[in-house]
């Protein structure tokens, strides 16, 4: 039987460029560094940074009030920070408007005040930080360790049970 190095070929080129194209579109990866957050606008804290939160577990979630599926997700980042934020998580939404009247940060205080949302809220309207993480996507989860590296991103709604699991595994990491 004669082997068909042509077609080896050609799947190990879909799979390379599958690859890079899953990495190109998600722009930060897993395994790397997680850019730090310079916002200095905030509501529920004064400026938070990555470099000192090391020791940490960190979710950062880029929302905006005004998109349905980020109000999906909403009900879980909420509830795992307060089931794990004595146990050392941190939870930042960053808030990257896509409509002018989500850029106003009145409407974003009050959002955040009606719908009891409790942990630190970056104001990125400028897109610093969402630059700086090459995101894409709303909502979009960054999961970091404790070390300040990204171990989990999750794009859209879904995947709850398995962020959950990875949390609680970070949390019990040395």
């Amino acid at each position: 039987m004669k082997r068909q190095p042509t077609l080896y070929l050609m799947l190990a080129l879909a799979l390379a460029i599958s690859t890079l194209w899953t990495n190109r579109s998600q722009g930060s990866t897993t395994g790397q560094p997680a850019p730090e957050i310079t916002n200095d606008t905030w509501v529920n804290s004064a400026p938070l940074r990555l470099m000192e939160l090391r020791g940490k577990v960190v979710l950062i979630e880029f929302w905006t009030f005004g998109c349905y599926n980020c109000q999906n997700v909403e009900p879980y980042v909420k509830s795992w920070y307060d089931a794990f934020k004595d146990r050392g998580l941190v939870v930042i939404g960053v808030h990257s408007p896509e409509f002018n009247h989500e850029r106003v940060l009145k409407n974003v205080q009050n959002y955040v005040r009606e719908h009891g949302i409790q942990y630190a809220v970056a104001i990125d309207n400028d897109y610093k930080t969402w630059n700086s993480y090459q995101n894409h996507y709303w909502p979009a989860r960054y999961l970091i360790d404790k070390k300040g590296v990204i171990r989990q991103i999750r794009i859209g709604e879904g995947g709850y049970d398995q962020t959950e699991k990875e949390i609680r595994e970070l949390l019990a990491e040395r």
